[in-house]
């Protein structure tokens, strides 16, 4: 199953292994399990401290397998085969089971084994999902640290009744103790918010207790972290306060447009940002959600969804877009129950069955495409009178043959059964006639919508809800700038935010040179760095 360049890499990681692992495989004779049971044969030939055991026990999940050392009982198990995305996933597990370091602040460590109560997660993932490896990893790591914590990662895919019977209709999503515990690409650190009750109480107090920053910068996509960055080289004390690191290129399959970067992953470009980041002397506060701005004379402050208020002489705003919604009836009702917005994650989830995609500019086409993969039928839906996707796009969607495209369609409502969507009704906008689509599933790919509700009466929005900005990034409150997509730049890209950001950043900069001079009050600069 691996190819010499794979093997040759893993043999590489393997030697990192310091202790024995012993896997334990669960199959029978099917397809998946002799293909299971090939790729562990291949991995226990790359390190003489692996073992494998098969056993044709009464597991309900088979194949399937778990990672152990001899004599302990760590609850580390793979429901399927983890190639595509979750390969790494795998990787990751066999060194740690193995000995190797686990990567996490000490403190994190320790809240993890003081967590009090036994904890059964399932996790559902699709192999395509290039969000799920963040959450498996996690609670594989937290299953490492506290025996109490057991992990079983199911290839939704593979284990189709199963995924039927809980009617998942998303990935990645996460079982609890047999009830659904959560949804979507989640961090340790959210993880362990959730099970820990005390511990945004002490987050809030530890927040709260920081001195004012010179720059603070709210949001952690590619805006806020060449900000972060630009602000960090210029010896001063900077802060970049986030709900997710990484924004919503955490999203973004595959960016094949960043200068300099051939090709690379969303979250394999989030994760070096937030490296380089942390080159620096940055107080990163992450998994913390902005509430309130208040502006004031000499500080202005930032409130947190926990309570806690932090202060700085400057602000750079960079908290960037999210999905478009298209507000009809059932799209909210349904969501994640057929109604989904990363054909990459869910698309999967759907195999066989009919899906609509709402959209008809590239993402939407782009969907529609991947989708028409994997699905019986993919009609897609577009308001306006023609799609506004590129044309090597539109050339590759017309020459699929089960893909319908639908011009001048309105939707009107995404209809269910209580559970799960059932259809999509649509108005045709040159006869006015209601039509109604039978399908089981419905991917909405209309653009995005900025994160600025928490901004309203403090900043001038524009009637899209973007922050206005001049040339230099600065809003309409002194002292207040702003960078990326939630700004009124135009063209919403990677390469854009982080250009806006760097300026952003600059100019906070230059006004705190102009304050301190008209102040007569320093700025609080250590050795001042080449920009």
């Amino acid at each position: 199953m691996l190819d010499a360049n794979l093997k040759t890499q893993l043999k590489s990681y393997l030697e990192k292994v310091t202790q024995p692992i012993e896997i334990t495989a669960s199959i029978d004779d099917s397809d998946k399990s002799r293909e299971m049971g090939a790729l562990l044969q291949e991995i226990t030939t790359l390190s003489d401290r692996i073992t494998l055991i098969e056993r044709r026990d009464d597991s309900h999940r088979k194949p399937s397998f778990s990672l152990n050392r001899p004599g302990s009982d760590i609850g580390i198990r793979f429901a399927g085969i983890p190639m595509g995305h979750e390969f790494t996933s795998l990787v990751l597990a066999l060194l740690q089971v193995g000995g190797h370091p686990v990567k996490l602040e000490d403190d994190v460590i320790e809240q993890i084994r003081n967590l009090d109560g036994d904890f059964e997660f399932e996790t559902y993932i699709s192999l395509s999902c290039q969000n799920c490896p963040d959450v498996v990893q996690a609670l594989n790591v937290m299953a490492l640290i506290n025996p109490r914590i057991r992990q079983v990662t199911i290839d939704g895919a593979l284990f189709q009744e199963e995924v039927e019977q809980r009617q998942i209709m998303a990935v990645p999503t996460i079982y609890m103790n047999g009830e659904v515990f959560g949804q979507g690409r989640t961090g340790i650190k959210e993880i362990i918010a959730k099970l820990d009750s005390n511990a945004g109480a002490r987050s809030a107090e530890k927040l709260a207790a920081k001195d004012p920053f010179d720059v603070l910068i709210v949001g952690g996509g590619p805006a806020g972290a060449a900000a972060a960055i630009y602000a960090a080289r210029k010896g001063i004390r900077t802060g970049v306060v986030a709900e997710r690191f990484g924004g919503q290129v955490l999203d973004t399959l595959a960016i094949e447009n960043f200068v300099s970067v051939k090709e690379t992953e969303g979250p394999e470009f989030a994760n070096a940002l937030e490296e380089h980041v942390k080159t620096y002397e940055v107080d990163v506060m992450d998994v913390q959600r902005a509430e309130a701005l208040i502006p004031g004379e000499k500080l202005i402050a930032v409130r947190l969804a926990n309570g806690a208020v932090l202060k700085s002489k400057t602000i750079v705003l960079a908290t960037g877009a999210r999905w478009r919604e298209i507000n009809v009836p059932g799209e909210r009702e349904y969501r994640n129950h057929g109604v989904a917005y990363c054909p990459h994650c869910d698309g999967p989830l759907f195999k066989g069955k009919r899906v609509s995609v709402i959209g008809g500019g590239n993402s939407g086409v782009e969907a529609a495409i991947d989708l028409a993969g994997i699905v019986s039928h993919v009609t897609l839906l577009e308001f306006g009178a023609e799609l506004r996707a590129d044309a090597v796009l539109q050339r590759k969607l017309h020459s699929l043959p089960n893909v319908t495209v639908i011009t001048q369609a309105q939707t009107t409502e995404i209809t269910g059964d209580g559970k799960k969507v059932n259809g999509i009704s649509y108005t045709d906008r040159t006869s006015g006639e209601s039509k109604h689509v039978e399908l089981e599933g419905v991917f909405v790919q209309i653009g995005l919508v900025p994160n600025t509700e928490w901004l309203k009466g403090t900043v001038q929005l524009s009637r899209h809800g973007e922050i206005e900005i001049d040339a230099r990034g600065q809003t309409s409150v002194p002292g207040v700038f702003a960078a990326g997509d939630v700004t009124t730049v135009p063209f919403k890209q990677i390469v854009i935010a982080v250009g806006e950001g760097a300026k952003a950043s600059l100019s906070a900069f230059d006004h705190l040179i102009r304050s301190s001079v008209d102040d007569d009050a320093p700025v609080t600069a250590k050795v001042a760095v080449a920009a």
